[in-house]
């Protein structure tokens, strides 16, 4: 009998990894799928046939124009660029850098510095009309540390970090590539972004969790908390009259020939996209926690395993509600240490609208982590013990 159940196991076991592969190789697939599909924005969008963009190198600088004032620098930088990649590689073209005085938009360039340089090409694409220097360049900085990320993921987690750097990839490429072009083509951007979670949501805890029992609870669960995290944001973002141009660039949107983009929606979106990791962490903790625990005790029953993903999901919770106000917290620092440096008082800086609107995004999003914790430990009890063993519960 121990032979046949050993036999049963590896079977089962078999079974389950060659599902777990094929889901991943269609998910791999779909990803590349994404990434081949034009949009229309970006590179692809209309007016940029005759511009190509390529890596150059400062050869010289004339910083004669510059004024300085303390740390702010304004005027006009003269640029000499060599191009190091295309066919005009080699040439050296000459442009110049504006600086308009503000820290966070402008850049300063150095003999030497490799830049992003965008060539403005003749109708013929034979020759340069001008040449405008960009930006520092960091594309092969951010691929080494991507790689130096998916290297050591997969290294310490093995199969599981493949499986991770495969899920990763994709919601990226999902969002840059269907979820924003879509909301910039009038969706709104509340159902857009539900939408859109509902595949990632899918994808990451069946990826990461098998399509398995364990998978399909970590799934519901946080597909639920997404949910109700979505309504708590929609309804406090209009009791507190938040009017959704509260993030960067978002103002510039409505000027940029968007001008029926509905900012509010979009910052509702925000809210529960930037919590919906947190929740499907927590989820998967908890239906992880659960899985093992049914694993070392069969005969468990429904209402003990529930009861055992509570213990869990009240451990989890409190360090990861924590964890959110942390990772919420860097985004507005500057901004409170601003505010106190005025002397500007308490009871104004927490009715100011930026500071609301992070007020609500922090606790909207803890929230939502408090309702997915009881219920993917109720899903949990439901999914992990099957009907024909809850006689009796």
């Amino acid at each position: 009998m121990n032979a046949q159940y050993l036999l049963g196991a590896l079977k089962n076991s078999f079974r389950d990894k060659r599902r777990d592969l094929l889901f991943t190789i269609l998910v791999g697939l779909v990803t590349a799928v994404l990434l081949i599909i034009p949009n229309g924005f970006g590179s692809e969008a209309a007016g940029q046939e005759n511009a190509e963009r390529v890596r150059g190198k400062i050869v010289s600088v004339d910083n004669s124009m510059i004024k300085i004032t303390g740390p702010v620098k304004s005027g006009e930088q003269l640029l000499e660029v060599q191009i190091l990649s295309g066919q005009f590689k080699g040439n050296i073209y000459e442009s110049a850098n504006n600086l308009v005085g503000k820290m966070e938009i402008d850049k300063f360039f150095a003999p030497g510095d490799e830049v992003l340089t965008i060539l403005n090409l003749t109708e013929d694409k034979s020759e340069v009309v001008w040449a405008t220097v960009f930006e520092h360049y960091r594309t092969d900085k951010t691929y080494f540390l991507a790689s130096l990320f998916f290297f050591f993921l997969i290294v310490i987690s093995g199969w599981t970090g493949f499986k991770a750097v495969v899920s990763f990839v994709f919601s990226g490429v999902l969002i840059i590539r269907v979820l924003l072009p879509a909301t910039l083509r009038g969706i709104d951007p509340i159902p857009a972004s539900i939408v859109t979670l509902f595949i990632l949501t899918a994808v990451i805890t069946l990826l990461i969790g098998g399509l398995s029992r364990k998978g399909f609870t970590a799934f519901t669960g946080a597909m639920g908390g997404v949910i109700l995290t979505s309504i708590l944001a929609w309804f406090f973002t209009y009791w507190f009259k938040i009017h959704g141009a509260v993030r960067p660039f978002a103002e510039t949107l409505l000027y940029n020939g968007n001008p029926n983009l509905n900012l509010v929606h979009l910052f509702i979106a925000g809210v529960f996209i930037a919590s919906s990791g947190a929740v499907m962490d927590l989820a998967m903790d908890i239906a992880a926690a659960m899985a093992e625990v049914l694993e070392k005790h069969p005969a468990i029953t429904r209402l003990a395993l529930i009861g055992s993903g509570f213990t869990v999901a009240r451990h989890v919770t409190g360090t990861m509600t924590t964890t959110l106000l942390l990772a919420y917290s860097a985004q507005y620092t500057a901004m409170l240490m601003a505010f106190i440096s005025m002397g500007v008082p308490f009871s104004n800086i927490i009715n100011m609208v930026f500071v609301s609107s992070e007020v609500l995004h922090t606790l909207v999003g803890s929230f939502g982590l408090i309702l997915v914790a009881p219920l993917t430990a109720i899903t949990g009890g439901i999914l992990l013990i099957p009907a024909k063993k809850t006689k009796g519960l």
